[in-house]
């Protein structure tokens, strides 16, 4: 088997997995029960979350358990509008985002919130001259842009967006930082929220965070008892707490940015001979992905003879697959077939350089394939 969809999902590290289990059976108790079961529990979650606030340089207090970035998305934006209803009606953002970003901002407009999508340079990167436009100190709540977009890889400087964004004080800069987390260096120096993932970097689906800095408040999504703070009710999930941090530090101890640009680079190189195909990543963005349209053959199609080949890719993002067209793809490439023939590759500091030869012999052989046969 050859994996190449890493940005959907990461296999579990098998000590991250051993930790899980290791905590589920030896620490049995609930970390807000006054026991000795409870004390013991809790200890090591805080030990947990002490870690991880290391890891991410924060404030351990500054950390919300979420069942995964979805929810953090929806957490920041939701719980930003929720507890400053009279800040402002407008929110800005780009094309790029995740769904679980644009999804819950397309029912906030339909209920009175004005969203402004910013425009972007060439190389898919934010133009700060229209973000300084569209910046209103009386209107604008929230801005919501992801460091590294899931589908085009492409980073944002949000160092740079978040001290353009601290002149206006009225205004919260949140940033999904699951497709940056684990791969490339992440400062969360600048932003005031910011979610992530750990199926992302080889932890267990079910548990990712939210960023919360000291001086933002929010509405809970749910209402219930005081969890690990005030912002997310339930039972803390301590075996999985214990392995975010695990898998955190070891996604951080094994980053090889340079390795994964040799990958990429041998990648490119050999399908820009392919006719029509092109590269839709750009220079910003990061080596794990590679997106790139095949004229002549439908994503699902080659996806599908690739699967027949053990050989595993994606289109689009995985929770936007029921889509036709890639509203990423077109906005930073302005071409509609690009949108529509978009493929997605994905890798990681464990891919070798033998799936990735593999790889093209397949990949050109079924495009020649199935062009004929189309």
């Amino acid at each position: 088997m050859i994996y190449l969809d890493y940005s959907a999902t990461t296999p579990t590290n098998e000590e991250v997995l051993n930790t899980f289990v290791k905590t589920s059976r030896d620490f049995i108790g609930n970390p807000n029960s006054l026991h000795s079961l409870g004390v013991q529990a809790k200890k090591l979650m805080n030990k947990a979350t002490e870690q991880l606030a290391n890891l991410l340089h924060i404030k351990a207090e500054e950390l919300i358990y979420t069942s995964g970035a979805t929810e953090a998305n929806n957490l920041a934006i939701k719980g930003i509008i929720g507890k400053y209803p009279n800040r402002g009606k407008q929110i800005i953002t780009t094309p790029l985002e995740h769904s679980s970003v644009l999804e819950p901002l397309n029912k906030l407009e339909k209920n009175g919130y004005h969203i402004r999508y910013v425009k972007l340079n060439e190389d898919g990167t934010v133009n700060m001259e229209h973000l300084k436009q569209l910046l209103d100190e009386e209107d604008t709540i929230l801005v919501s842009i992801a460091m590294v977009s899931s589908e085009l890889g492409i980073v944002q400087p949000i160092n740079k967006i978040g001290e353009l964004i601290k002149k206006y004080p009225k205004c919260f800069f949140h940033s999904d930082i699951t497709q940056a987390l684990g791969k490339i260096p992440v400062s969360l120096e600048c932003v005031d929220l910011a979610s992530f993932s750990a199926h992302k970097f080889y932890g267990i689906k079910g548990i990712g965070g939210l960023v919360k800095k000291d001086k933002v408040e929010l509405e809970p999504l749910f209402d219930g008892g005081h969890s690990t703070t005030i912002y997310r009710s339930g039972t803390p999930a301590l075996a999985l707490i214990v392995s975010l941090a695990k898998a955190l530090r070891l996604a951080l101890e094994t980053m090889n940015l340079t390795y994964v640009k040799q990958l990429n680079q041998e990648i490119q190189t050999t399908v820009q001979k392919i006719p029509q195909v092109f590269i839709n990543s750009t220079s910003k963005s990061i080596p794990h992905i590679l997106n790139i349209s095949v004229y002549g053959v439908k994503p699902e199609t080659l996806l599908h003879a690739l699967e027949g080949h053990q050989i595993y890719i994606s289109t689009m993002t995985a929770c936007s697959s029921d889509k036709a067209e890639s509203l990423a793809v077109k906005t930073v490439t302005h071409n509609k077939e690009n949108a529509t023939s978009s493929i997605r590759i994905s890798l990681s500091v464990y891919t070798t350089k033998k799936e990735v030869e593999e790889f093209l012999s397949t990949f050109q052989s079924l495009v020649e394939k199935l062009r004929l046969n189309g």
